[in-house]
């Protein structure tokens, strides 16, 4: 399941960002893993690069995904992510153009097209509709959609953002994969992203800040589970 190049909706994010050092992130890993198999849902783990291996040979059940990395190649590029080395690590996945290290439009090209060199599938952000549409037309294997100024603040966007950005997104490639999960705390903010179109949701905050991190996840999973029957 977690190792495949495919993923089955509705699916999990958990994204710890640089919120967990290595032995937490450990933690939450072995945890989600467990969890995953559990519930037999697709579930992304992302980690810092230097934990990737580590969580990669802790885990059977989960992609393992890299939170960046840049579009080089084996030679001269002191201090920056090479690719392959993502590879032999264990990831599976890349996520690209997050609003906490975006890249120019021709950047993020390039990089996909690095990343589907190498094997990994691509998830990649976007803010606004006309971003989400742009991004759309460079054919990631997933994408997060999702309001900038919610990021981490707990509340999710009172609009109509999540229909109409996985509209747009779906209108341009219907096989892109549409993550929605700026502001989702919980399992109740999970039921309306899915309910609202979105192939996927998860979180950062909403996992690594809860007291319990098993109760949260178990509480995510179960409704994943739930509409994916």
């Amino acid at each position: 399941m977690g190792k495949q190049d495919s993923f089955t909706a509705p699916f999990l994010i958990v994204n710890p960002k640089a919120y967990l050092g290595s032995a937490e992130t450990l933690e939450l890993a072995r945890l989600t893993d467990e969890l995953a198999a559990q519930f037999g849902i697709d579930v992304i783990f992302t980690a810092q690069h230097v934990d990737l291996r580590m969580v990669a040979e802790a885990t059977e059940h989960v992609t393992v995904t890299a939170q960046h990395m840049d579009p080089i190649r084996k030679g001269r590029g002191m201090g920056h992510i090479l690719p392959d080395s993502l590879v032999e690590a264990g990831a599976r996945a890349v996520v690209l153009n997050h609003a906490e290290h975006p890249l120019q439009l021709a950047v993020l090209d390039e990089t996909i097209e690095r990343a589907k060199e190498v094997g990994l599938m691509t998830i990649v952000c976007a803010d606004s509709e006309a971003q989400c549409r742009a991004v759309a037309h460079l054919h990631p294997t997933m994408m997060i959609c999702e309001p900038t100024a919610n990021i981490g603040t707990g509340r999710m966007d009172a609009s109509d953002y999540i229909k109409r950005t996985t509209k747009v997104v779906k209108e341009v490639d219907p096989s892109i994969l549409v993550i929605q999960a700026a502001g989702v705390t919980g399992a109740d903010d999970i039921i309306r992203v899915l309910a609202q179109g979105a192939d996927g949701s998860g979180g950062t905050s909403g996992i690594v800040k809860h007291p319990d991190w098993r109760q949260v996840l178990t509480e995510m999973m179960t409704v994943i589970a739930a509409h994916k029957a």
